[in-house]
């Protein structure tokens, strides 16, 4: 399995794993949360909790959907970790008779690699009724993610999680103009934006700027400060005041 942390288009750099699918599964578990994805920390009593970026379950589910349906005959599982996304990317498409929209409800398990699947369940890894893609969904909804993307692309199969509903995916999938991802952008790096800026960053009139910062609001995309008049401002959901 290849992991790769990029940014955009470029690769800041790699790791290869090799072994077997239960030395893969716990390697590349421990690669991805010792050096590609923080761990938020909180304290319950006396003992410290750790929580990843993404569901643990989810992230379960994926990679052992990788590791069991894989095409062991073409190229390795790849998954890319970015900012705000992660994808996986595993050889090998759907079976005859699964849709992608099969994959979003209990369906049949119809597995590329019987004897790996047989192995598997056996082993307590999997339930091998086709419930695994419906966890991912399920399990990322449930910690207040988007839903993940699942797709057919380069003669294989491909999954996004989505850390936050503020990747340029999603807030398209919102209707935002061009000029609004722009103020999402400038908020994501200054932490805040006021009307004014609003209009200065995109060259338009302060009632533009009003009804299209009010549009974000009415979308949950951004909070409006306390203060209101001269001295106020909108913020990302979800965070601190600044």
């Amino acid at each position: 399995m290849k992991i790769g942390r990029w940014e955009g288009n470029n690769i800041l750099f790699h790791d290869v794993e090799e072994g077997n699918l239960f030395t893969l599964l716990r390697n590349v578990t421990n690669k991805l949360n010792n050096d590609y994805l923080k761990q938020k920390i909180h304290f319950e009593g006396l003992y410290r909790i750790e929580t990843g970026e993404y569901p643990r379950e989810a992230m379960r589910e994926v990679l052992l959907n990788a590791l069991v349906h894989r095409n062991y005959m073409g190229a390795p599982i790849q998954i890319r970790v970015y900012d705000d996304k992660m994808n996986i990317w595993n050889d090998g498409g759907l079976p005859t008779g699964i849709s992608l929209e099969s994959l979003k409800r209990p369906h049949s398990s119809n597995p590329r690699n019987p004897i790996i699947a047989g192995v598997c369940f056996k082993g307590g890894l999997i339930d091998a009724w086709g419930s695994g893609t419906v966890k991912i969904i399920e399990t990322c909804l449930q910690a207040g993610l988007p839903e993940p993307e699942l797709i057919e692309q380069d003669g294989g199969f491909f999954v996004t999680l989505f850390k936050n509903n503020l990747t340029k995916e999603q807030l398209t999938k919102l209707g935002l103009n061009e000029r609004q991802l722009k103020a999402v952008e400038y908020v994501k790096e200054k932490g805040k934006i006021t009307n004014k800026e609003y209009q200065s960053l995109n060259t338009i009139s302060e009632r533009t700027a009003s009804r299209e910062l009010s549009d974000l609001v009415e979308k949950q995309v951004f909070n409006s400060s306390e203060t209101k008049g001269a001295g106020s401002y909108f913020y990302l959901t979800g965070t601190i005041t600044p």
